[in-house]
């Protein structure tokens, strides 16, 4: 690098360092650093940048982190196309990205796009590009911008869907995916938006707001209209905080009598294929039900879980007499005498 351009990085860092000399600031980034402070020295970082508000100040702290820390990082932005405008909005954010010295990278969503259920399958695609690019350049944790109040919609969302406990929970966590050479971060979940839209005002001149925000036809828009209503109404935000740290706790019991199921009661072989013993079923049905669920993906690689009525499908079927075989989730479940063995479908050519 040149000396007249290594100058104008020190300057740009210098500049972006100062930003927490602001005591508002500061806690914002104690906690951020809190929830990432357990990663190697030598962990490469990649950010989820959509241009929002909220992605901005992940940009942000992220940046400092790996500046402080001397992390290697990655900022990417996924061009869903969705949009007119977005691709012009996309290299718009790259452009400006460059001048707090945070190099972006475009990932396009090429190919026909959906009619229907268009957020769901575009945050499927924007996870499997994201997936794709850290895979390549073997980065190990992927840090999402999610706070408290998407905390507060996923809640609403599930239980409109019906959704167990885990569902409820699923963001209540700084980790809520973890692959087996990728874990994902939510850094700021404990975090309220409009603690990170003031650090984005004081440190950034601009932000790209998507238009669907504002969209009245999708759920999570109108769950958030509903959240507003109801704080009006007095929703108390320490008692749903209260509650949902109650549900984590009995979360973590749940995980650990599924841990010893499958520690007790399988055998996993080289090959990554599993035999399961009869007291496996002896323990209540939610900790069968999230055991065979971990042991599923295991076996698949799969990014997703088999859905909850398929997996529940399955396990009746299993305690049938005349069960021998079936497949769910890319997986073979076959008898054999009084065990179960699990291992991953030959995908035909």
């Amino acid at each position: 690098m040149k000396k007249k351009s290594l100058n104008a990085k020190k300057i740009i860092l210098r500049k972006l360092l100062k930003n927490l000399n602001n005591p508002k600031i500061r806690k914002i980034y104690n906690v951020f650093n809190k929830n990432i402070t357990n990663l190697k020295s030598n962990s490469k970082l990649a950010v989820a940048l959509s241009g929002g508000k909220d992605s901005l100040a992940l940009a942000y702290l992220a940046k400092c982190y790996s500046v402080i820390h001397s992390h290697k990082i990655y900022f990417y932005h996924v061009d869903h196309g969705l949009r007119t405008d977005s691709l012009r909005q996309a290299n718009q954010l790259k452009i400006k990205m460059k001048d707090y010295d945070i190099h972006c990278k475009i990932l396009k969503w090429r190919g026909a796009k959906p009619n229907s259920n268009i957020q769901a399958i575009a945050r499927n695609k924007r996870y499997s590009l994201l997936k794709k690019e850290c895979s390549k350049n073997k980065v190990k944790f992927l840090l999402l911008g999610h706070h408290i109040d998407d905390v507060y919609e996923n809640f609403f969302i599930r239980l409109l869907r019906g959704s167990g406990l885990k569902g409820l929970i699923s963001f209540y966590s700084n980790e809520t995916k973890h692959e087996k050479d990728l874990r994902i971060l939510r850094p700021l979940y404990q975090l309220k938006k409009k603690d990170l839209d003031y650090l984005t005002s004081n440190v950034f001149n601009f932000s790209i707001e998507d238009t669907s925000n504002i969209d009245m036809n999708f759920k999570r828009i109108r769950i958030r209209k509903l959240l507003n209503n109801l704080k009006k109404e007095g929703l108390d935000n320490k008692k749903f905080n209260l509650t949902l740290t109650n549900l984590s706790n009995s979360e973590y019991s749940i995980n650990y009598y599924v841990n010893k199921n499958i520690k007790s009661n399988t055998i996993r072989n080289k090959s990554n294929n599993y035999i399961i013993n009869e007291d496996f079923f002896q323990e209540p049905f939610e900790i069968v039900f999230r055991s065979l669920s971990v042991i599923l993906r295991q076996v698949s690689n799969s990014y997703y879980p088999p859905r909850g009525k398929n997996l529940q499908n399955l396990i009746n079927l299993l305690n049938s007499k005349k069960f021998k075989k079936a497949t769910l989730s890319g997986c073979i479940i076959e008898k054999i005498n009084n065990s179960l063995k699990i291992y991953k479908e030959k995908r035909k050519i």
